[in-house]
């Protein structure tokens, strides 16, 4: 078994991008909104404000008590979303039960969306209009694009529980070449015989599940490249959707949790904030 060395390829990026806003003639701005006490969250927003320092990006902090109102939630996004100086915006998720994931991320100037999952992103994206690729999806097609595979007409499958991830990730891919089916892990501890026969058909496997080991190394086939974007704890562990103890020995490409999808996550996301900037 091989590993993608995300690591790598962030740092990769975050070097480009120290140089380009070194010779810009204004520091790029993110704001972050940040509600309740999640720990992941928090440890989440603690590492893109530390790459962001690093390489000349303000990030900017605006943190709210989990029983925080809805309306002084929208007050700050409206606030945000005519401040000249904030570049870009994100919606750190999970979000408590009384915000509407979708309502909050529509109240935000599709201009400053940096995450790239607005309602009016999302179409431009589909549609192949110029605008931002969504971070998680670029992440992962930049761990792909490392191997220096030609996908074209090579076979891919997208296992998610997010129409909007799964929908942009899908048409990603299917914009580098592959063919791309799409499996639901919704609820699911794991696969039927026909999606497993799918799986093992595929030569590029993306999965966002979050259900740890789902995805075992006997239903790979050898010589696929499989990016896990699934993040989970066992026993303290953070681990991903791919149950490794039998990949060992095998031909398969394999990107690690930790250490994978999260850092080029936080690194394209920062190239965002630069392209916002710039526009």
């Amino acid at each position: 078994m091989k590993t993608i060395d995300g690591k790598k390829i962030a740092a990769k990026k975050l070097l480009a991008l120290k140089d380009e806003i070194s010779e810009m003639e204004i520091e790029p701005t993110l704001a972050v909104i940040l509600v309740g006490n999640d720990p992941a969250s928090h440890l989440y927003v603690d590492h893109k404000e530390k790459a962001a320092k690093e390489i000349g990006i303000e990030l900017r902090k605006y943190i709210f008590d989990e029983n925080i109102a809805k309306e002084e939630v929208e007050a700050s996004i409206e606030f945000l979303n005519n401040d000249p100086e904030t570049h870009s915006i994100i919606v750190q998720l999970p979000l408590p039960v009384q915000l509407d994931t979708n309502d909050i991320i529509e109240l935000m100037n599709p201009e400053k969306d940096v995450d790239g999952f607005h309602p009016i992103n999302q179409e431009k994206f589909l549609n192949n209009e110029e605008y931002l690729f969504p971070v998680f999806p670029h992440a992962i097609v930049s761990l792909i694009e490392s191997e220096e595979e030609d996908l074209t007409d090579k076979n891919a499958v997208v296992i998610g529980k997010s129409n909007i991830f799964d929908n942009v990730m899908t048409h990603a891919l299917n914009n580098l070449g592959a063919k791309t089916q799409f499996i639901s892990c919704i609820d699911k501890k794991q696969f039927s015989e026909k999606e497993n026969d799918v799986i093992n058909g595929a030569d590029i496997i993306v999965t966002a599940c979050g259900v740890p080991g789902i995805l075992s190394c006997d239903v790979i086939s050898d010589n696929a490249i499989v990016i896990d974007g699934g993040i989970s704890k066992v026993d303290g562990k953070t681990v991903g959707d791919v149950d490794k103890s039998e990949c060992g020995d095998r031909e398969i490409i394999v990107s690690p949790v930790p250490g994978g999808v999260g850092p080029v996550t936080i690194a394209c996301l920062l190239e965002n904030v630069v392209e916002l900037a710039k526009k």
